[in-house]
């Protein structure tokens, strides 16, 4: 059966439901067969498969087509380039800078009971945002000094500012501020963090005759990702790449046998802090799936739980080259699972875009249905680096 909606005088359809195109244009269907019980209380399996073909087809209609492709990036890009950076700051809210001279132990702190993984650094002296703060400085003070056996004293830390470890020997992000100017197109965001490998950019505002920059808000990806959502939550057949399964798209890291540009790095849960933190580090990703011995989910682990370790100073007693992922686990707030999300290989790009434009998710372990087999790893930059690829 067919049937569309009357919406202010114009006829539409539901692209959250099954739909299909005829010589009558785009209509939703209704498959109806003869002799079928209306309900079937007893067999899961099919009510689960009918939630799934009422969201998103695992499978597309229609072939993917290179065109389509081109059209999906070109839209996303055209309507990226005519919306501002002033529409991803919130009405209310807070945004924070921590004192370029504060201590190592307090910015710790601070980041630890806001929950950030990045902070802007404020030079008192020159009125200016001179650098960001990131839960790799963190990882990088407490390799250097374990490794030069230096036990990490509280009052080390204490007496320790952010400035001083900045300009000290482990010159940590010398390169010049990479910011945004509100009144720039999103597009600019996108530009500023695929290029500069980093996950986070301040938004500034300088008033006329002032040197003085004010702090408006720390644009990311997933800022990004949600307002795309947002506005193209109820038009998915406008940009035909999103609907296909995230199985047949070259976007993320997967397993050796399956394929894909990159190859997923995983940690088993016994593995040492120091090995983990450096793998991470040195192949320049935020966070790898934590495996058990037969390859099945057990969490996430990512750089940002370091911050973790300013509670109750752990930092001061944990020796990276003896403690292990699963000691630190523990250490994490039981929420930090909401930070991943799950899905198949089946699912559409467009579920896994649903997932990521939650804040607290910034990325998606796609499982074995069933088995719970890690396979692969999407994150919020795997997914702006299929979508504009020109850009990176």
């Amino acid at each position: 059966m067919k049937f569309k909606f009357l919406v202010d005088g114009v006829w539409r359809i539901d692209h959250q439901q099954l739909f299909k195109e005829d010589e009558y244009g785009m209509n939703n269907i209704i498959l109806v067969g003869d002799g079928l019980p209306v309900m079937d209380i007893d067999d899961h399996n099919h009510a689960d498969n009918a939630l799934t073909s009422i969201s998103f087809p695992h499978e597309p209609l229609l072939p993917l087509r290179a065109e389509d492709i081109e059209t999906t990036r070109n839209r996303l890009s055209q309507h990226m380039s005519s919306h501002t950076v002033y529409e991803l700051i919130p009405d209310s809210g807070k945004v924070f800078a921590l004192d370029a001279n504060v201590s190592v132990e307090e910015a710790f702190l601070v980041m630890h009971e806001e929950g950030l993984s990045v902070a802007p650094l404020w030079d008192e002296a020159s009125h200016q945002i001179t650098g960001m703060l990131t839960a790799s400085d963190f990882i990088l003070i407490l390799m250097e000094l374990q490794r030069k056996h230096v036990m990490v004293a509280k009052n080390v830390l204490e007496l320790s500012s952010i400035s001083a470890w900045k300009e000290g020997k482990l010159q940590l992000q010398r390169r010049p501020l990479i910011k945004v100017d509100p009144d720039e197109n999103l597009n600019a965001i996108a530009i500023s963090i695929l290029q500069n490998h980093i996950s986070t950019v301040p938004v500034l505002y300088v008033a006329q005759n002032s040197t003085c920059p004010q702090l408006l808000h720390v644009a990311c990806l997933g800022g990004l990702l949600k307002h795309i959502h947002r506005h193209f939550e109820h038009r998915i057949n406008y940009l035909p790449l999103l609907q296909q399964p995230i199985g047949s798209l070259p976007v993320g890291s997967w397993i050796r046998g399956i394929g894909g540009a990159r190859e997923l790095l995983t940690l088993p849960v016994h593995e040492l802090l120091s090995d983990a933190f450096k793998l991470l580090l040195d192949e320049h990703i935020s966070s790898a799936p934590v495996v058990d011995n037969k390859g099945g989910l057990v969490n996430i682990f990512s750089r940002s739980d370091i911050t973790s370790f300013a509670k109750g100073n752990v930092y001061a007693r944990i020796q990276l080259d003896q403690a292990t992922i699963a000691q630190a686990l523990q250490l994490v707030d039981k929420k930090a699972r909401s930070r991943f999300g799950i899905c198949t290989r089946s699912d559409s790009l467009y579920h896994v875009i649903t997932l990521l434009s939650n804040p607290e998710v910034r990325r998606v372990v796609v499982v074995e249905a069933g088995s719970q087999r890690v396979l692969g790893l999407i994150t919020l930059r795997d997914v702006f680096s299929l979508i504009f690829r020109d850009l990176c």
